[in-house]
């Protein structure tokens, strides 16, 4: 055989194929254990829904059943997207906030039933005014925020790497009480509708859906943030029942209030003078949390950004709301629109500092391997972010 030159050499096999390189490369994933509800947990939600649409269907029929439900969808539509707003600094896992609100829809629903039934006979005995205030301002408020906390507690142990502070805690609570406030108003609108007709029914649309969308979900969140403020502090499961139990006597006195005020009071009067300042006021210490959360952010991208990770720019565009709109408004004008790319650097960044936190607070084990998991995607994200041909990706 003949060589071209005395330095060639012959071909001794085929060669592996070279791939080509990917737009979007494999990226490291953090430690998934901790982050999400137990299989169990929706399989014993499964069962008890069954039971629970059984028993709708029996004692209120199929008819108005369903319409209770396409009623009470509406109330829960707007409370989803307010808690969504709340929860858009840092988003929860998917599996979590499904698991929130069916726990509220379901679980907690399902155990009031059954304490109610368990308590039906002894309330036979009392006198029906006595009975039906200690069941408005007593039973109810103990019994639900006790169910309703029992969930929350619950995302607490198996969601615990997802559970990391105030925030956090409020946007679960405030799932589990949505999800028992659409239930409820279930009950409520169907059996408005059978004892009184459309005018009835409006009646109640208008005080539940209407005036008071928000109360479950304030009573319920204030559980949530006692147990966030423990998560916060590093709080062993034993450690953060206290602030648990505290937390469900807060949102029991919350709840007793609210029912007493349509019991022995003028509601609307009430409503006015009481309801809504308190209204207002949880909607203030949420923004006062959110602001909180991003100090953290910018404090803990402020250390990467000493080691020379980021510049201070970029931390003051990640941690701040005024940054992230300026960011993705400048990522809109990007060849392509950006936008996407922008807020997958903004999201990964976020969950860094989050993972930060949880090692520096020493309660999770793993949060040291997810902060060079969520570095190594934050850095891809940015390079995906500037490279020249993201546009025609």
């Amino acid at each position: 055989m003949a060589f071209p030159s005395a330095f060639a050499q012959p071909p001794h096999g085929s060669p592996a194929a070279v791939p080509h390189a990917t737009a979007s490369p494999s990226l490291p994933v953090p430690v998934r254990a901790g982050r999400a509800a137990p299989i169990w947990l929706f399989a014993l939600l499964t069962v008890m829904a069954c039971g629970l649409a059984a028993y709708l269907v029996t004692f209120l029929g199929v008819a108005a059943s369903a319409i209770g439900m396409v009623l009470a969808v509406i109330p829960l539509a707007g409370v989803l997207l307010a808690v969504r707003l709340i929860d858009r600094w840092e988003p929860e896992p998917r599996g979590l906030v499904i698991a929130a609100v069916a726990w509220g829809a379901v679980g907690a629903v399902g155990l009031a039933l059954l304490v109610d039934l368990a308590l039906s006979p002894a309330m036979v005995v009392v006198d029906p005014a006595l009975g039906d205030a200690f069941s408005a301002v007593v039973q109810a408020p103990v019994v639900e925020e006790v169910a309703k906390g029992l969930g929350v507690l619950l995302l607490f142990v198996f969601g615990r790497r997802a559970f990391d502070g105030p925030v956090d805690g409020v946007v679960y609570g405030a799932l589990v009480g949505a999800g028992f406030a659409f239930t409820e108003n279930i009950l409520y609108f169907a059996t408005s509708l059978i004892e009184g007709g459309v005018t009835e029914v409006t009646f109640t649309f208008v005080l539940r859906g209407v005036l008071s969308p928000f109360a479950h979900v304030m009573f319920t969140a204030v559980t949530g943030y006692a147990l966030g403020r423990a998560a916060r502090s590093g709080a062993s499961t034993s450690g953060a029942l206290g602030p648990w139990l505290l937390g469900m006597l807060g949102a029991a006195v919350l709840h007793a209030v609210w029912n007493g005020s349509a019991m022995f009071a003028d509601f609307f009067a009430l409503y006015a003078t009481l309801q809504v300042p308190l209204f207002l006021a949880f909607v203030g210490g949420v923004l006062m949390l959110r602001r909180e959360e991003a100090r953290l952010t910018r404090d803990r991208l402020g250390e990467y950004a000493a080691a020379g990770w980021f510049s201070g720019a970029e931390v003051e565009m990640l941690a701040t709301a005024r940054g992230r709109r300026h960011a993705m408004a400048w990522a809109r004008t990007l060849p392509g629109d950006r936008r996407p790319l922008m807020a997958d650097f903004i999201h990964e960044a976020t969950a860094l500092a989050a993972a930060r936190q949880r090692a520096l607070s020493g309660r999770d084990a793993a949060a040291a391997h997810d902060e060079r998991v969520f570095l190594t995607r934050t850095i891809g994200a940015r390079s995906a972010l500037l490279s020249r041909d993201a546009g025609s990706r």
